[in-house]
């Protein structure tokens, strides 16, 4: 299978934090992000795949920063690796304030998306080509990250079926 070019993928948002998107200070709720984010990283799984592409895990979230009523968030998400039929996407959101146009990070996650057909069996994917020096690091880095992830799940498979014992 010949391998696709982060850029292919690469997906850029943006949104505006009105009233309706915010708790009662004024706040942009963390669910609002998370299901902005969520879009992104779908976007970018489905564009690099061609086929459909499902949410399955999502890293910890931090929120850095809080975007208030009025702020534009910015959203961009890519592609850092293929685990044949499994994709990692960074997701980044910046807040900028319209008047100032200053610009800072509010959060960074990564999303874990499988690849599916319309019987909801599992594809292969296109292998992602990095490009830059960052998606280098990333693509290096994910392997990482997704033993993490395949290590925690063995130790929350093991506490569940020792539950089901008791």
């Amino acid at each position: 299978m010949e391998g696709i070019s982060v850029n292919r993928s690469r997906t850029k948002m943006t949104e505006v934090v009105l009233p309706n998107d915010t708790n009662p200070l004024g706040i942009l709720l963390g669910g609002r992000l998370l299901y902005w984010m969520d879009i992104a990283a779908a976007i970018c799984a489905q564009l690099h795949s061609q086929n459909i592409a499902v949410t399955v895990a999502l890293d910890h979230m931090e929120f850095r920063s809080p975007a208030k009523t009025g702020d534009i968030i910015e959203i961009e998400a890519q592609v850092t690796h293929v685990f044949y039929t499994s994709l990692e996407i960074i997701v980044e959101a910046w807040k900028k304030n319209i008047k100032s146009q200053e610009r800072i990070k509010v959060n960074e996650a990564y999303f874990t998306f499988v690849v599916i057909d319309s019987e909801g069996n599992h594809l292969n994917v296109p292998p992602v080509i990095p490009e830059t020096e960052r998606d280098k690091v990333l693509f290096v880095e994910a392997e990482t990250r997704r033993k993490v992830r395949l290590d925690a799940r063995k130790v929350k498979n093991k506490a569940l079926s020792t539950i089901k014992k008791i």
